[in-house]
């Protein structure tokens, strides 16, 4: 089954209010609207893009060791995956399709990190409950997927659903901001130029892994 097939199958149950979530069907024109005015917002159409030039960070590991996108660009190129936190059952769901993945990554020489605002503390959550073995990334204050442009304010009507549903991204994120990264994922080139990009602001939307294997491939000489 394809990621986004099991995304749409969870957005079902979700919206039916099944187990384990069991959500309260006045939640869902809420986070819809949301969702749209994100989208009418054009904001992911201003985020960097393929042939764009990739900011450079350090930033800390679950387990607080830094970690280097000019040092792993050295190494080949890069796969980045911007998500929500693990409190976001559709970002497990595209972490665990992005480690069935990884092989296919390695085999053309290049990593795979995935990012989020989240403490380190759920950082290892994110690492446990999926299985992962790439880097699971802390980026306090939503500072470097700021500089991708993906990062935005959540609404204040939003703030208060996420308080009444108790999920408090301050406590997760160590960040009163109330900002997210709307889900993305790039590909970077050895130089730090941008190869493939995709930006969703509706969050139950993922690529699939495998849409980036072409650019991947490309750069490294493989055939497609």
């Amino acid at each position: 089954m394809s990621l986004q097939a099991k995304l749409d199958a969870f957005k079902a149950d979700f919206k039916a209010g099944k187990a384990p979530f069991f959500a309260p069907a006045e939640i869902h024109p809420i986070m819809a609207r949301a969702t749209a005015e994100l989208i009418a917002s054009g904001q992911a159409g201003r985020a960097l893009k393929a042939g764009d030039a990739a900011p450079e960070f350090t930033l800390s590991d679950s387990e607080g060791n830094p970690v280097s996108s000019v040092q792993l660009l050295e190494q080949g190129p890069l796969v980045i995956s911007f998500y929500r936190g693990v409190w976001c059952p559709y970002c497990n769901l595209e972490l665990q399709a992005l480690e069935e993945a990884l092989p296919a990554f390695k085999a053309v020489g290049a990593s795979l990190i995935a990012i989020s605002p989240q403490n380190a503390v759920n950082s290892r959550k994110s690492v446990r409950t999926n299985s992962l073995s790439f880097p699971i990334l802390s980026d306090t204050r939503n500072d470097v997927a700021s500089a991708f442009g993906i990062r935005f304010a959540l609404q204040d009507y939003l703030v208060d659903l996420y308080k009444m549903l108790k999920n408090d991204l301050p406590a997760f994120n160590g960040d009163d901001s109330w900002t997210l990264p709307m889900p993305a994922r790039y590909v970077v080139g050895q130089q730090g130029t941008i190869l493939y990009s995709e930006v969703n602001p509706d969050y139950t939307h993922r690529p699939e892994p495998q849409d980036m294997l072409p650019a991947l491939r490309t750069r490294a000489g493989a055939a497609l």
